[in-house]
Formats: C-alpha cells, sequence, structure tokens
C-alpha cells in the first residue's frame, strides 16, 4: 500500500525539486549552516515571501524533516533559518516516536522526499523533567510522558545536569526507534535517507549534532 501511496503522490506538481540532487550528507550540512546563520544573527530568512508561497502552494519537496519537541522556544524553521517548504516538521512533547510520528516521517521522507531526520530534543524540556520526576500525571500526558527513555537518570534527580543526560538519552532512544521503521531502515539502506540526533541550547540558539 506503502507503494501505490508513494507512487500516487510523487507525482504532485511542484516548482521547486530541491531535495532531488541533494544527498543525505549535503542536506544535514545546509541545516548546520542555516542554523550557524540563526546563532550568529546573519539569517537570511529565505522561502518566507509571496514568491515562494507561490510556488509551493500546489505541492512540496522539502530536504529535511524534523521530529522536535512542541516547546515554544524551539520552532524548527527559524533556529535553520529555512522558509516555506524546506522541511517537514512534526512536533510533540518530549520529541518522541510515536506511531503517529513514525507514520508522518514515513510520508515525509518515503513520499515527499526528504533526506534526513533530525531528532531534536533541548537543554531544560518540562517534559524531560516529568519523566525524571515520575508519578501519576493527569489526563493523557501520562501516556505521552511513558514513551520518554531517560537512560540511567534516576527518577526523582534533583540534580539540574542529569535534566541534560536524561534529554540527550532521549534523543538517542527515539532516534533508534526511528530506524526499527521498516521503510526508513530501507530508504537509510539506500542510502536515500540518514536519521541523527540533535540538542538545542536554549541559552545560545546552537543545535549539536549527538550522532
Amino acid at each position: 500500500m506503502a507503494t501505490v501511496l508513494g507512487s500516487n503522490l510523487i507525482n504532485a506538481p511542484v516548482a521547486n525539486a530541491q531535495n532531488k540532487d541533494i544527498t543525505p550528507d549535503e542536506a544535514l550540512k545546509k541545516l548546520v549552516e542555516g542554523n550557524d546563520r540563526f546563532v550568529n544573527q546573519k539569517r537570511t530568512s529565505r522561502n518566507q515571501g509571496q514568491e515562494r508561497l507561490t510556488e509551493v502552494a500546489q505541492g512540496q519537496e522539502p530536504f529535511a524533516a524534523i521530529l522536535g519537541c512542541a516547546d515554544s522556544r524551539v520552532p524548527g524553521e527559524i533556529v535553520f533559518d529555512q522558509g516555506l517548504g524546506d522541511l517537514f516538521v512534526c512536533r510533540v512533547a518530549g520529541n518522541i516516536a510515536t506511531p503517529e510520528e513514525i507514520g508522518s516521517l514515513e510520508f515525509g521522507t518515503l513520499v515527499l522526499g526528504a533526506k534526513i531526520i533530525v531528532v531534536m530534543g533541548h537543554e531544560r524540556c518540562g517534559a524531560v523533567k516529568a519523566a525524571i520526576k515520575g508519578g501519576e500525571l493527569p489526563g493523557s500526558i501520562g501516556s505521552l510522558i511513558k514513551s520518554i527513555d531517560i537512560g540511567s537518570v534516576t527518577l526523582k534527580s534533583e540534580v539540574p545536569g542529569d535534566v541534560d543526560k536524561a534529554a540527550q538519552a532521549n534523543v538517542n532512544h527515539q532516534v533508534e526507534t526511528l530506524k526499527k521503521s521498516p521503510i526508513l531502515s530501507d530508504l537509510i539502506a539506500k542510502d536515500k535517507l540518514k536519521i541523527v540526533g540533535a540538542y538545542y541550547d536554549l541559552d545560545t540558539g546552537k543545535v549539536a549534532i549527538l550522532s
């Protein structure tokens, strides 16, 4: 069914086929360079005007996909200095690879052609803090927090640095979860995709690549 879906939608018209001749490493380089511009206050605000809006109105071919935290301080398009149609972004508290997020990223890569998936966590993550603290949580929040992997960090830890270690451990765990997807692993095997972990510094705006 995925093959049929892909063959039907890959042919959707798009003005800017920006991901056709780019490799996963080149896609990662574009993101790193964009973040450097953001950190150094040299943003180009590329692909954000009316011309670009018109250009991508009938189709999209993002060169990269981001699985990020829903935290309002970490908007992927801004911190990587990208614009309309550049990034396929999935955001959820704790940047966790739920079945829905995995399915979305399979679509973004297999069908739309994104060449890299970046799982991006960040320092002082509230969802990770909740996972460390443990205990009962209201509504559906608890089921979300259970999907966060804090590695070897001890529950109820009061050491601030443990939040950063736990957040990075969670990023690595979500990367490995994504790699278990048959669709994503097949794209990786064919050198059409790379999945990496990243960590965002709230104080500097710098994105560090973890893996």
